[in-house]
């Protein structure tokens, strides 16, 4: 996705708590009254066992600046999962060609935001590019050094949520 304004023209099924479809509308309608929603979410490994975490840029529409334990994002309309996950890996950190192993689907809501989720893990040891500006900075951190990163910074609550047991 494009961070700012195009993005927020970008269309995005809104659906209930069974994933159902309810209506189509701008992802900038979704923010901005906070609607249930599709997302992606991968969480990205190397072999030695460290996960990689991304610095979301200050340009987007949740969460900015905040840091990520995975790659992720909105799924749009007419997207499948899959196709939403490997389009993510390769906007926001250059992945491309790598299996998606899903983990679970669930499902989180806040005060910001209402999403029906699906998680799904790769193996990485390849270099990580910033291709559409949606990240700004990233490190690979072994569990322990995560474990450190979670108390002295900000990070997405929803990715958390839904993989905390997954980053032991």
């Amino acid at each position: 996705m494009t961070v700012g304004a195009q993005a927020s023209q970008e269309p995005v099924d809104v659906v209930d708590e069974g994933d159902r479809v309810l209506a189509t509308v701008t992802r900038g309608e979704v923010r901005a009254r906070n609607l249930r929603h599709r997302c992606v979410f991968v969480l990205v490994r190397r072999s030695d066992g460290r996960i990689l975490v991304q610095q979301r840029s200050p340009a987007k529409d949740v969460w900015p600046r905040a840091w990520d334990v995975g790659v992720g994002g909105v799924v749009v309309s007419g997207e499948g999962w899959d196709e939403a996950a490997r389009r993510e890996l390769a906007e926001e950190v250059g992945i491309a060609g790598v299996p998606l192993r899903f983990v679970r689907s669930g499902r989180y809501d806040d005060a910001e935001v209402s999403e029906v989720a699906r998680v799904y893990e790769v193996d990485w040891d390849g270099p990580i590019t910033f291709n559409d500006g949606e990240v700004v900075a990233a490190a690979w951190l072994t569990p322990t050094e995560l474990a450190v990163r979670l108390t002295e910074e900000t990070f997405c609550p929803d990715m958390l949520a839904l993989t905390a047991d997954l980053l032991r």
